[in-house]
């Protein structure tokens, strides 16, 4: 008797403030994950900078892309099938109805945002308000490190760990890899250019962290 397929994971990318990689993480967590399962990423962000950026792909990304920002909508991902998992890239704006009807549906919430005072101060008030009431599983992800001083990053996971906020032990490093994939239409994983190899490293340490925390 062939088993009905598990309902998708819902991993939902998140933070109040424009200007962190949310997009990119979006994107290139999507990619990372597509290794291993079926993706799709739901474009819930008005901007629409996942689709334009999957739109200009010459070969595909490895994974599905749709865009959605209609909450009736959005609040019925669990009905979608064919998908293992679902990447929700969300508007940055805490009062959407997009993201008040993505967030509590969500399995995980990653939470981008480079280690900088005034982006985790911006951060930890996401957190506040949209994340901790819904009791979501979520970790902070510190992306658009400066390779050549890791400390801050470092300094920055410690001050989270000792709010009680967890945060992810792998980062995302700053290289112009990124910059030059998403005009390319590429994923991080599919660039042949400089620093690629490091970057795609970063990526698929936070994808297997993510996958520790579902096998717990």
């Amino acid at each position: 008797m062939k088993r009905s397929p598990s309902p998708a994971k819902i991993l939902v990318v998140l933070n109040g403030k424009g200007g962190v990689g949310k997009t990119t993480t979006a994107i290139n967590l999507a990619a990372a994950f597509s290794e291993s399962d079926r993706v799709l990423l739901v474009d819930a962000d008005p901007q629409a900078s996942a689709t334009w950026w999957v739109e200009r792909s010459q070969k595909g990304v490895g994974f599905d892309v749709v865009q959605e920002t209609n909450p009736a909508l959005l609040s019925k991902l669990r009905t979608v099938k064919d998908y293992t998992l679902m990447v929700v890239d969300t508007p940055p704006a805490l009062g959407s109805e997009a993201l008040a009807v993505v967030v509590p549906a969500a399995d995980y919430l990653v939470l981008p945002t480079p280690p900088a005072p005034m982006d985790l101060t911006a951060l930890i008030e996401t957190v506040k308000q949209a994340v901790l009431p819904t009791g979501v599983e979520h970790r902070v992800l510190l992306t658009r490190v400066d390779p050549r001083s890791v400390g801050e990053a470092l300094e920055a996971q410690n001050t989270l760990l000792e709010m009680g906020i967890p945060a992810c032990n792998a980062f995302i490093r700053a290289y112009k890899a990124h910059e030059r994939a998403a005009l390319d239409g590429k994923s991080i994983l599919q660039w042949r250019g400089k620093n690629a190899q490091e970057a795609k490293a970063d990526y698929r340490r936070v994808a297997e962290e993510v996958k520790r925390d579902w096998r717990k």
